[in-house]
């Protein structure tokens, strides 16, 4: 049993701050938790990235059980959109945490990296041109299938991908984001599973204490801020942010 005098604080101390900063942002937008630790995680602390999306999976497990309950309360989750989104969302995420355990990870991180700059600057790009023009919702199965493998094996990207890409298709705002995050608790439960049965629970433990620490303080920060910054800031910050540390960290690994 973990009990509190036994945990090295100042070792998992930059991990409560990635979670911090991560979910202050999150709760200010409703995305991009995952997305942000991964890239700090990664780029910055140098943690492999099957160990860093573990990490993080674990983490929302919690995170998105109140994220749905809450959702679920409200009455702002769309039963048909959501079950169109959870299988193929499951069998990605499954898929995705699969193939990032199997890959050695200096052979992986690049390409994570990548994905990651490729989302800041897409973060970017919408916040400048917000709002998005709105057209009739039409791809749902396949967008769930592909947020879900990104999401597992970029370490985030499920609320970024499959929640923007539904508001553009013309969904409505309410019923998407309370759709979407119910669905995320599955995923990262079936994700986090995938992970601990390949690298064993020893090999994320710390570390995730820590962003959960991280995370629960900053979620009524993250709710406040929302409520004093435009939708079009945050995008626009979070793409620069994003984009400039997953790039630095893209060109020390290719270096």
């Amino acid at each position: 049993m973990l009990e509190i005098a036994s945990i090295d604080f100042s070792a998992i101390l930059p991990f409560i701050l990635i979670g911090f900063a991560a979910q202050l942002v999150d709760g200010a937008l409703g995305m991009a938790f995952g997305v942000i630790c991964n890239t700090l995680l990664v780029a910055v602390m140098g943690v492999p990235p099957a160990t860093a999306s573990a990490r993080i999976h674990v983490v929302e497990v919690f995170t998105t059980a109140v994220s749905g309950i809450s959702h679920l309360l409200h009455r702002n989750i769309e039963w048909p959109l959501f079950w169109k989104l959870l299988i193929p969302g499951v069998i990605g995420g499954v898929l995705g945490a699969y193939v990032l355990t199997s890959l050695h990870a200096d052979i992986v991180k690049p390409f994570v990296l990548a994905y990651l700059v490729a989302i800041g600057i897409w973060l970017l790009v919408r916040g400048i041109l917000y709002p998005p023009k709105i057209q009739k919702p039409t791809v749902i199965a396949p967008l769930g299938l592909v947020g879900g493998f990104l999401d597992a094996a970029g370490g985030g990207g499920w609320g970024p991908v499959v929640t923007s890409n539904l508001l553009v298709q013309g969904a409505e705002p309410r019923k998407v984001v309370g759709t979407v995050n119910s669905v995320e608790f599955f995923l990262t439960l079936a994700v986090s599973a995938t992970f601990i049965w390949n690298l064993g629970f020893a090999d994320i433990a710390g570390a995730t204490l820590g962003l959960l620490i991280g995370g629960v303080l900053a979620a009524p920060l993250g709710a406040f801020m929302a409520k004093r910054f435009s939708v079009k800031l945050m995008l626009t910050l979070v793409g620069v942010v994003l984009t400039a540390t997953s790039a630095f960290g893209l060109y020390r690994a290719l270096m």
